[in-house]
This record gives C-alpha cells, sequence and structure tokens, in this order.
C-alpha cells in the first residue's frame, strides 16, 4: 500500500489533470457522491439512481441502484471490497450504468450497520482501523452470502429496470471476489458473467475454497489479479485456470503486472488508472458477449 501522502500526490495529480481545483473538487457532487475521477463514458446513457432497502431473512440491505433512465438491461451484482459501500463504488456503479447496465451495489455488512461502514479514507495499516475492518469482514459467511444474492437477485428481477430475458453479471473487489464465485455457482442459471478483480482467496488447499465450487457454473469469467496478490500466492492462477478448463467455461485469468491490490477503486491508495481501465474495459467485453 502507499503512504498517505502518496494518496494525497494521486489525488492532486488526478485533479490537475481535469483542471479541477482543490476548492472546486470539495464543492461538486454527483449524484449520491464526490465528482467522479473516473473517466467519462462514451455516449452515456442518462441514468436514474437511488438508494433502496431490500428485505433479507437478516434484516434490511441498504444498496445504492443505477440503471438507463429508459428501457430494461441486463443486472449486475457488486459486491464492494472491505471498505463497503461508499462514493467510489457508486461512481463506479453509476459508470456501469451509463454503459448499458442495472447495477446494485450492496452493503455487504448491513447487519451491523447501514453504510458507510468505515471511516473516510480509511488508512488499513492504521491498527484500530484494521481490526474494525477485519471483524466487519468475519461476520460475513459462505452462508450470509448466498443469502444475500438470493434476496438481491429476487430485488433486482422484481424491477422494470431489468431485463430478465438476459442473464445477469456479478462482480466483486478484494473479499468481494469470492462472493461472485459463491453467486455464480448458486445461480447458474441466472449469471452468465462473473468479474473478480484483485479478489483475494479465491483459491485455496482449504475444502471450502471458492474455486471448487466452478463446476457449478454456467457463468463465462474474468479475473484480474494483482501483481503482489500474484507474488504471494502464484499457485492460485493455476488452479482456478485447471476448475474452469475442467469445467469447459471461458474465464480469462490474468496477473496485472505492476498493479497492486486493490487498483481498481478510485479512493483506493492503489490505484492505477491505466491498469483499472484495461480490467473495466475487458469487463465490458465479457459483459457484451456472455449476458445474452
Amino acid at each position: 500500500m502507499c503512504d498517505q501522502d502518496s494518496f494525497d500526490d494521486q489525488i492532486e495529480y488526478d485533479l490537475k489533470a481535469r483542471g479541477i481545483s482543490r476548492r472546486q473538487f470539495g464543492a461538486l457532487t454527483l449524484g449520491a457522491g464526490m465528482i467522479s475521477l473516473l473517466p467519462a463514458v462514451a455516449n452515456a446513457a442518462e441514468v436514474v439512481e437511488s438508494e433502496v432497502q431490500i428485505k433479507t431473512p437478516d434484516g434490511m440491505a441498504d444498496a445504492y441502484f443505477v440503471h438507463p433512465a429508459k428501457g430494461a438491461h441486463p443486472a449486475v451484482l457488486v459486491w464492494p471490497d472491505i471498505f463497503g459501500l461508499r462514493t467510489s463504488f457508486r461512481q463506479m456503479g453509476r459508470r456501469l450504468a451509463e454503459s448499458g447496465y442495472s447495477v446494485l451495489v450492496i452493503n455487504p455488512f448491513y447487519r451491523l450497520k447501514k453504510a458507510p461502514t468505515s471511516p473516510d479514507r480509511a488508512d488499513f495499516s492504521d491498527p484500530a482501523v484494521r481490526d474494525m475492518l477485519m471483524g466487519q469482514m468475519g461476520s460475513l459467511t459462505a452462508a450470509t452470502n448466498i443469502t444475500d444474492a438470493t434476496a438481491c437477485i429476487a430485488w433486482l428481477d422484481q424491477q422494470p429496470a431489468v431485463d430478465k430475458k438476459r442473464k445477469m453479471a456479478t462482480t466483486g473487489y478484494c473479499m468481494g471476489g469470492p462472493l461472485t464465485l459463491r453467486t455464480a455457482a448458486a445461480f447458474p442459471n441466472r449469471v452468465g458473467a462473473g468479474a473478480s478483480f484483485h479478489g483475494a482467496s479465491l483459491a485455496t488447499d482449504k475444502a471450502d475454497s471458492p474455486h471448487l465450487l466452478v463446476p457449478k457454473m454456467k457463468a463465462q469469467y474474468l479475473i484480474a489479479i494483482a501483481d503482489n496478490d500474484d507474488q504471494k500466492e502464484p499457485e492460485a492462477k493455476n488452479m482456478l485456470r485447471a476448475a474452469f478448463d475442467a469445467a469447459k467455461l471461458k474465464a480469462e485469468i490474468e496477473v496485472y503486472k505492476g498493479a497492486q491490490h486493490g487498483w481498481c477503486p478510485p479512493d483506493s491508495r492503489a490505484y492505477n488508472e491505466a491498469m483499472a481501465e484495461k480490467a473495466w474495459s475487458r469487463m465490458l467485453a465479457l459483459f457484451k458477449t456472455a449476458l445474452v
């Protein structure tokens, strides 16, 4: 991870590149959050966004729903990273909706508290912050994953903005990566595409490793692996490749050289715009062919 000064320098660079001052950045808003530092979408669709509540057996899950203003479109269920539902994930959801999808970003920690579930610009290197975040993540299990996926997919399929005749997708970041695999395995006839970005513990030697669920899926996949994650677990990509090959499922599994864990969300200290844009473009290419 970069230190705080490096993060501030990156923000300053991004703002200057877009001709925005710090004062303007603090004053501008976009929908539910700050002005987006993400690149604009060409021919972006006009979108409608809202904060929603989804009933589950464990309570009411707060979530962000955004979709094109006109028509029905393929659904995408987004599982955030350990920092949870926040401005950057609303911005990524909005950008995906502008590309033609009906997007739901859930607060995975709703059983504990409503979003935001992490401090603004949380520092994972701070022991108190890290312990709090790890405690929240520890409250999630494979069972809660399926409970939430079931409720979210049922909710999405009730929305006029969702085209139920077309397959849906699920995407996940960091801890959200394995949640996509469980979701795709639990709903093989509904989920046609999955994408994991710097996903954690996708393939392990444990009996409940997410990669062991691949035979239950029918989804095509994009698995974008951080360079430093691959250095720590070099066999994970091979285990994933073997699982998808055995299941005869298309999967693009790639180590993004030079990209560090957490490189995709624009508020991450590891944010790498070039590599994030590469991953984004590959996700859109997958959706175009798989969500039919």
